[in-house]
Order: C-alpha cells, then sequence, then structure tokens
C-alpha cells in the first residue's frame, strides 16, 4: 500500500515535472507573440477617457478569457483527432506573423507622416465632439481589441500545441490551459500598467513642498512621463522583430532541408556566432516569408476591388 502511494506521489511528481518544463519552452517560443501583444493592446485603448482605461481592459481581458475557452478546446481535439494538422497550422501561424511584422514595417515606410498626423488629428476631433456617443466608441475599441487578441491567442495555442503535441494528453491540457492563462493574466496586468503609468506620473509631478523627498517624487514623475511613450515604442519594435524571429523560426522547423543548413552552418561558428547567425536566419526568412505574403495578399486585394 506504501510502496503503491510513493509511486503514484512520483508519478504526479514527474507529470508536474514535465508541465512545467514544457511551460517554460512553450512559453520561450511564444514570447515573441507577447512583445506584440502588449503594445496591441495598450495602443488599442488610446484615447479612452482616463477613467475608463482600466474598465476597457477588463472588458478585453474577459474576452481574453473567452478566446481561450474556445481556442484550448479547439487545439486538443486536433492533437486528438486531426495530428497531421498540427503542422500545417504551425506553418501558417508563422507565416501570419511574419505577414504581420512586414505589414507593419510597409505601414510606417509607405505612409507618410503627414498623413499618420492627419489621422490623429481626426481620431482626436471625434472624441471631443459632442455629437459622438464614447459609450459606442468604447465598445468598438473592446471588439476591435478582442479580436486582434483572439487571432495572437490562436498563434500563441498553435505554438505552444506544436511544443507539447508529443506529451500524454493530460500534459497537453495541464500546458495549454497554463500558457492561456499565464499570457492572458501576465499580458492584460502588464497592459493595465501601462496604460496608467501616464497617470502614475502626472500624479507626482503634482507633488508640493519643498523638501528633498517631494522633489526627488516629482523627478520620477517626470521621468516617468518623458519614459511612457518610449516604452510603447520599444515594445513595439521589440515584438515587431521577435514576430520575424519566432515566425520565421517556425517556417524554417517546418522545412527540414533549411533547417538543417542553418543548423549546420552556424555549427561551423562556434556556440555564440552561431546561435546570432541561427537567429539572423530565422529573421532573414521571417522577412522574406512576410514580404511574400503581404505582396499576395495585396494582389488579391486588388482584384477583389476590380470585380466590384
Amino acid at each position: 500500500m506504501a510502496s503503491s502511494l510513493f509511486a503514484l506521489i512520483d508519478d504526479i511528481a514527474t507529470v508536474l515535472d514535465d508541465v512545467a518544463l514544457l511551460t517554460k519552452v512553450a512559453a520561450k517560443k511564444t514570447a515573441g507573440v507577447l512583445g506584440d501583444d502588449l503594445a496591441l493592446n495598450a495602443q488599442q485603448v488610446s484615447g479612452v477617457k482616463a477613467d475608463r482605461e482600466l474598465p476597457v481592459v477588463w472588458a478585453v481581458a474577459k474576452g481574453s478569457f473567452i478566446n481561450k475557452a474556445i481556442l484550448v478546446p479547439s487545439a486538443l481535439a486536433i492533437s486528438a483527432w486531426l495530428p497531421w494538422a498540427v503542422t500545417p497550422l504551425l506553418m501558417a501561424g508563422g507565416a501570419y506573423l511574419c505577414y504581420e511584422g512586414v505589414e507593419k514595417l510597409a505601414h510606417k515606410f509607405l505612409h507618410s507622416k503627414e498623413e499618420e498626423a492627419a489621422h490623429q488629428k481626426e481620431l482626436m476631433e471625434a472624441l471631443i465632439d459632442p455629437s459622438v456617443d464614447l459609450m459606442e466608441v468604447e465598445k468598438d475599441k473592446i471588439k476591435g481589441a478582442v479580436r486582434t487578441d483572439f487571432i495572437l491567442s490562436a498563434e500563441i495555442i498553435v505554438i505552444t500545441l506544436g511544443t507539447v503535441q508529443a506529451s500524454p494528453f493530460m500534459t497537453q491540457v495541464s500546458v495549454l490551459v497554463g500558457i492561456a492563462l499565464l499570457m492572458t493574466v501576465g499580458v492584460y496586468g502588464l497592459v493595465a500598467g501601462i496604460v496608467k503609468l501616464d497617470d502614475g506620473g502626472l500624479y507626482l509631478t503634482r507633488k508640493t513642498g519643498d523638501s528633498a523627498a517631494v522633489r526627488l517624487q516629482r523627478s520620477i514623475g517626470e521621468g516617468i512621463l518623458w519614459t511612457a511613450p518610449w516604452l510603447m515604442k520599444g515594445l513595439s519594435v521589440a515584438g515587431t522583430a521577435a514576430m520575424f524571429l519566432v515566425g520565421g523560426g517556425i517556417v524554417v522547423h517546418g522545412i527540414p532541408a533549411v533547417a538543417h543548413a542553418i543548423e549546420a552552418a552556424a555549427a561551423s561558428m562556434g556556440s555564440v556566432l552561431g546561435t546570432a547567425v541561427s537567429l539572423l536566419a530565422d529573421g532573414a526568412v521571417g522577412i522574406a516569408v512576410g514580404a511574400v505574403v503581404l505582396l499576395a495578399v495585396t494582389a488579391v486585394q486588388k482584384m477583389l476591388r476590380r470585380k466590384r
């Protein structure tokens, strides 16, 4: 009896250890999507009144939980009944990540600063127009953010599924649920902190008094206000770079001949230089794949416009 109990405990510990290890691996692989997820969701609530920022983030977070509740069982069903579909889904997800990255770069470099300024001015005029229903604007922002979250969540779940595909079913369930909860709580907790950074900085700058402590608080507040916009830009840049690295890496590993060629080249250059070459190769493949997909999507869109 005692030996059976110890054997059971040992089996549970082994499973938990596997779950922890696979969750760490999956978290590393999905970190590329996380940076862009943070930036996109923080941008989605820009323009919302300050006292409505956290309720909007909470509304989007609830939508994200619903997205995960749909995606996790779907992923498990695919793994159980259509295991051959996991690799094509991974390749499609990787290609989509690359496409998103190239699209962001194209939008940045193909649109002038004047066009961006005109767009921002139009948004601000709409927000201060008394005839505009701000609650409807808020609802539209939430719907848009939840749609964006669904796409990014699907990418995270598919990448995670590829990591645990060969594991026992309960391990798959544990890792997928763990990643879904970790990413949702982590992303929207950080988004809530990011969108309130400027409020916190403004609060500190308004401290009155001449003591050293108060002056320090005001300086910290000014630093926060100066840093917040750069933090958003940094997240966006890191997210875009990670899209190419993660998406390109998925595509590379889905084509064995390319993967083996890159691995052979990297192995001949030592650990540090080899890792750098491997990452650069993944990024280059990601940019190339994204450019091809963007050209294809643009061509299809033009054809559809002509038919209309």
